[in-house]
């Protein structure tokens, strides 16, 4: 198939390194010609634009990368959305494809035009419940006139999406179980492909790690060989729980006072550091330090289990935490809330880690009094999870079939 890729998030942006270019890599692999048109960052784009179009025409891939326009959201949006339609328009002028593959929202909105214009067939890549992550995240007030119009406009385009679309690609199954119970999808269901976000397994490995390296990473951060290291990835914005993660981690400490809580994260240090300590938690029990993506598994190794906590909101039905993976993959169990995408199920069937029902001391206690079962958890028997429900590979198994079924 020769396809579009549409994103409006940057291939120099960490979401397109990690969650773009390794599927559509894979894709070549399989004989699809590619051709990606992306909104780009300025300051990223100056920064890694060199090594990603070399992967990328080391790997056969086109690349259109089109200037992310920092004005005022709307206007910005609606400038972004010109140069992708103008850019496509002409691509497809030249030798039209087979099919355009639109990652979320914005990019399906100009997919359907390509689709309309050009019968090429149309890949919904959802990620989730665009329009009602941005209530959920207070992005958009819906009390707010505006903002209740823009939400409206997108949960009919999103109907229009599901629609039209030759097939869709959902995160989750709870998503894809919540839109074909809608009324509109119950007398004609309509084809959907769940694909999580799945990890590199060839860099979220132990068999890189040595013990010197550890040993090294250790001193630098000053940890003990007793201590008891849990550990949270990621930036905390949005959705994250950062208050909720530290009242658990207090209570914690008071079971384990060799405890201490290392965040592989570049957010702001001191920022964590002044709630951790209104909670009455010493900065000497915080190792906060950022780490390059190929730097992230030896971080990970220094941790006995993992933690995130997320707001469970209705959009977060649909999200599937890049985390989760990368975290079975290095074998580390994982404490974390119950009401986020397909967590329930996976740790549940996988026994990869523990679910936090409710946001109490009570609760946390409960988890705590069990936190030693997990760390006899066989490491090898969360990593195989890992690679049944993450793989890379087979993510990339996924998207060929789809391909292959669209142009059936």
């Amino acid at each position: 198939m020769k396809v579009i890729y549409i994103s409006y998030d940057g291939m120099t942006d960490p979401l397109g390194q990690s969650q773009v270019i390794p599927y559509l890599t894979g894709l070549t692999k399989k004989g699809h010609q590619l051709t990606i048109i992306s909104c780009e960052k300025k300051d990223k784009f100056e920064q890694y634009h060199q090594p990603i179009q070399e992967l990328l025409n080391s790997n056969s891939i086109s690349w259109h990368p089109i200037h992310y326009s920092s004005l005022p959201s709307i206007l910005s949006k609606q400038l972004n959305l010109l140069r992708i339609k103008q850019k496509a328009y002409q691509i497809c002028k030249n030798n039209i494809p087979d099919a355009v593959h639109c990652r979320s929202y914005m990019a399906a909105l100009i997919g359907l035009q390509l689709k309309n214009k050009y019968g090429v067939k149309f890949i919904f890549d959802m990620r989730g419940f665009w329009a009602d992550e941005r209530i959920d995240g207070r992005i958009w007030n819906p009390e707010k006139t505006t903002d209740k119009r823009i939400y409206n406009y997108f949960k009919k385009k999103e109907i229009e999406f599901l629609t039209n679309a030759d097939h869709t690609i959902s995160l989750t199954q709870n998503a894809k179980d919540e839109i074909l119970g809608w009324a509109v999808f119950q007398r004609k269901p309509i084809p959907i492909e769940v694909i999580p976000c799945c990890v590199d397994l060839n860099l979220f490995t132990t068999e890189h790690i040595n013990s010197s390296e550890q040993d090294k990473l250790k001193g630098q951060l000053k940890i003990n060989s007793t201590d008891f290291i849990i550990s949270y990835l990621g930036s905390i914005g949005t959705w994250y729980m950062l208050d909720e993660m530290l009242d658990f981690f207090k209570i914690l400490s008071t079971k384990k006072a060799n405890a201490k809580f290392l965040f592989i994260t570049q957010d702001d240090k001191e920022s964590i550091i002044s709630i951790a300590e209104s909670k009455g938690i010493p900065k000497e029990k915080l190792i906060i330090h950022s780490a390059d993506r190929n730097e992230v598994p030896l971080y990970l190794s220094l941790s006995q289990v993992s933690i995130y906590f997320i707001k469970p909101l209705y959009s977060k039905k649909a999200s599937s935490p890049t985390k989760t993976g990368e975290i079975m993959a290095m074998g580390i169990p994982i404490i974390t809330n119950s009401g986020i995408g397909d967590s329930d199920r996976i740790l549940s069937d996988s026994g990869a880690g523990m679910l936090v029902k409710k946001f109490t001391d009570e609760e946390y206690n409960r988890i705590i009094e069990q936190i030693d079962v997990l760390l006899k958890i066989d490491k090898t028997k969360i990593r195989e999870a890992a690679i049944n429900y993450f793989s890379l590979e087979k993510g990339v198994e996924l998207y060929d079939a789809v391909y292959r079924k669209v142009m059936c």
